[in-house]
């Protein structure tokens, strides 16, 4: 029964759509022609007091595509070392990689009664931008994501805590972070989760989606 009512408040909460936050690092900022090196994805779920968690992380490295460009500058950032035998025994190509991260958020769209994902990112358009260029290489016909729909918490962690670097953000929010860590796709998908479903509960708390859903009750016909 409880699985039953956190299904129901999923499906409603977001108008269907299954929030499934993406984060990639990447040999430079072009979409079009820059590596794909990292894609991590983290899937959230709702407990029966419309809590939003986070479920389950999968996180794969990336063969560059053919052809693609690496700014040295990127790798710098990101600390991404492409000549590290491990990396060069476990990264899949794109095809693989993005059907690794697309075969689960299916699952997970069936189990919460959604009908799509909708991706958050913390600064999501630039995320958005590379999967959709990756899954337009790939030629993938079943892309679970909206096209161009997403939540970013840049813009709602400076809304809630004036801050709008994931670090600090997080600092706020009381979630620790560890730099080190930081521009690991997985580890800043997994802060990122924790950031994202921080927000929406405070918002609950607060009554905030409550008072709009009686609102909306209000409204509609009959």
């Amino acid at each position: 029964m409880s699985e039953a009512i956190a299904r129901d408040l999923m499906a409603r909460r977001f108008r269907s759509y299954l929030p499934v936050v993406i984060d990639l690092e990447t040999g430079g900022f072009n979409a079009n022609g820059d590596a794909l090196l990292e894609i991590a994805a983290v899937t959230l779920t709702m407990d029966p007091d419309g809590n939003l968690l986070p479920d389950a992380t999968y996180s794969y490295h990336v063969r560059p595509f053919e052809g693609a460009n690496i700014e040295q500058a990127a790798l710098d950032f990101t600390g991404i070392n492409l000549d590290d035998p491990l990396r060069q025994q476990v990264a899949l190509d794109e095809q693989q990689a993005l059907g690794e991260i697309f075969r689960p958020i299916r699952k997970a769209l069936k189990a919460h009664g959604c009908t799509r994902a909708i991706l958050v990112g913390h600064n999501a358009a630039f995320d958005h931008g590379f999967l959709n260029a990756a899954a337009n290489r790939c030629d993938i016909k079943r892309n679970p994501f909206h096209p161009f729909s997403s939540f970013d918490t840049a813009s709602l962690a400076g809304l809630v805590y004036g801050q709008t670097v994931l670090a600090r953000a997080c600092r706020a929010a009381g979630i620790e972070f560890d730099n080190k860590e930081a521009h690991s796709a997985r580890y800043d998908t997994e802060r990122t989760a924790e950031l994202f479903c921080s927000m929406v509960n405070r918002y609950k708390d607060l009554g905030g989606w409550q008072l709009a859903q009686r609102e909306q009750d209000m409204d509609s016909p009959g």
